[in-house]
């Protein structure tokens, strides 16, 4: 029983995991896979130590098996295969009062406000875990928490069959949004600047470009004979993404904000009233998209071996982190935890 813990200014180390004996409606789960985000490289980077409690245990991709239920707890049994959805909202704010927990105006992000998987075993709330068939990989399954975000993000989208969407930025998530888009019927461009990702995309049979050395907007007028994109998803957290969103999409066409600005950005907004633009913000994801995310794992339809780059043993995760950094040929990077 083994976790790897944060403990600020990129530190991190191995120690003995906590053994916690679920609490009445929890669960206690043996971690099979984890994989590494890009938050839990902010964490690393400490940009995100006001919200942690040192030291801290990330992580919150997951796949694995509950190894023991708490009192209360029903349809979860020891041994059934599941992974989580690491969202514990307030109940109580207006957002979870109308509905919208995701968004909680208190929410607590388990492997951030709380313990995360990146160790032997993780007790969670009941609530957040969901079933896994037996035909799916635990690997395959530890993105589907990923795989959830891209399915609220093109759900927020509106993507429909027959539309171009276009994906600013080819990391993971960019990757997964583009699967999810074709899933609905799309077709997808894809917009990203690693050689190997852009490689990797092209091989999975999506439209690729690289905007330092192409106008994307021209190109985009181009699919479509001047009209524009469908919807468009900025994934880059970038200035430049930002001001590239608004010159792609079609009179009336979607923008969805799917990165994470750290400051504000500057937008066309004439842009937005001359075409009428719709902007939408996306924040993780609803219970519906992670039973959509799973329907779509285990249906062998996407690709998502292919985004597996490295497999690495937990106690390797800043080998994961250095990797992450170098921004070669990385997509997604998972941790085994367990058996």
């Amino acid at each position: 029983m083994k976790a790897v813990y944060y403990h600020g200014n990129r530190t991190i180390s191995v120690g003995a995991a906590p053994s916690e004996t679920p609490g009445a409606g929890e669960v206690r789960i043996r971690v099979g896979y984890a994989g590494i985000c890009g938050t839990d490289l902010h964490i690393y980077h400490g940009h995100m130590d006001a919200r942690v409690t040192f030291p801290q245990i990330m992580g919150h991709e997951m796949s694995g098996a509950i190894e023991d239920v708490g009192e209360g707890v029903e349809g979860l049994r020891p041994g059934d295969r599941v992974t989580v959805m690491p969202l514990h909202p307030c109940g109580e704010c207006p957002a979870c009062a109308a509905g919208h927990g995701h968004i909680c105006h208190k929410l607590k992000f388990l492997g951030i406000e709380t313990p995360g998987a990146f160790q032997t075993f993780w007790t969670v709330p009941a609530f957040t875990a969901f079933k896994i068939p037996d035909s799916l990989s635990l690997e395959h399954a530890a993105l589907i928490e990923p795989l959830a975000v891209a399915c609220h993000d093109v759900r927020i989208g509106e993507v429909k069959e027959g539309e171009l969407a276009v994906v600013l930025g080819g990391g993971p998530i960019g990757a997964l949004i583009a699967m999810a888009a074709r899933e609905n019927g799309a077709r997808v461009l894809v917009s990203e600047i690693n050689p190997y990702r852009l490689k990797l995309l092209e091989s999975l049979g999506f439209l690729t470009v690289n905007p330092l050395e192409r106008d994307v907007a021209e190109l985009v007028n181009g699919l479509t004979g001047g009209a524009g994109a469908d919807a468009v998803f900025e994934v880059t957290s970038s200035q430049a993404g930002a001001e590239l969103m608004t010159k792609l999409p079609r009179t009336r066409g979607r923008i969805v904000v799917v990165g994470i600005f750290s400051k504000p950005a500057a937008v066309d907004l004439h842009r937005f009233f001359f075409r009428e633009l719709k902007l939408f913000g996306a924040r993780v994801y609803e219970r519906e998209d992670f039973s959509r995310a799973i329907e779509l794992a285990a249906s062998g339809r996407l690709p998502l071996a292919s985004l597996v780059t490295d497999i690495l043993p937990l106690e390797r995760l800043g080998d994961g982190f250095k990797k992450m950094e170098s921004g070669g040929d990385a997509m997604k990077i998972l941790l085994r935890c367990g058996e």
